[in-house]
């Protein structure tokens, strides 16, 4: 099931179950590590999917701080770019994780718009290898991408497991 809202005729968000990789949008967020390399999760399958060139064009922005983004062209990828971004690892919450998770949706936007971009894809940037609760993540997301829905014309929320999608649907509904 796909959700969408339209502030206005001409920006929307969707909610998607997916592989990001396989999107025709023109960027895809990646959810990198600071220093930009290809990893594990939704930054390896992209960085897989873009082929080696992604990383060599990501060595001159390293490394990159939690809650900045960092724009590539998008190589083998149907994305015409990939928007890096490094999203905080979990440590309770004590440790200013919300704000930086923020940043990060909020950085993408900005760099998107910055560079003309109509289309954007997120993953569910720091809920796998950095621990962060979906639940949370999901709620600061889509409240954070709603903020500036106006920025975009589209953007998509793309959820990799059904899980996933589950608490981005609950954090959308909850904001309507």
């Amino acid at each position: 099931m796909t959700h969408k809202t339209t502030p206005d005729k001409t920006h929307a968000i969707e909610i998607i179950l997916g592989d990001i990789t396989t999107l025709d949008v023109d960027a895809i967020v990646n959810a990198a590590n600071e220093a930009l390399l290809p990893g594990g999760g939704v930054c390896g399958a992209i960085h897989r999917a873009a082929g080696p060139e992604l990383a060599a064009a990501c060595q001159p922005f390293a490394p990159c701080p939690t809650g900045e983004a960092r724009i590539t062209p998008g190589f083998g990828l149907k994305a015409k770019y990939v928007i890096h971004t490094v999203g905080p690892v979990w440590h309770g919450g004590t440790q200013g994780e919300a704000d930086l998770l923020a940043s990060c949706y909020r950085a993408s936007i900005l760099l998107a718009v910055e560079n003309n971009l109509a289309s954007v894809a997120f993953p569910a940037i720091s809920t796998g290898i950095f621990g962060y609760p979906e639940d949370q993540a999901a709620k600061i997301a889509v409240s954070t991408i709603c903020e500036l829905t106006g920025e975009m014309p589209q953007i998509y929320l793309c959820c990799f497991s059904p899980s996933a999608r589950q608490h981005i649907e609950a954090a959308y509904h909850q904001l309507k």
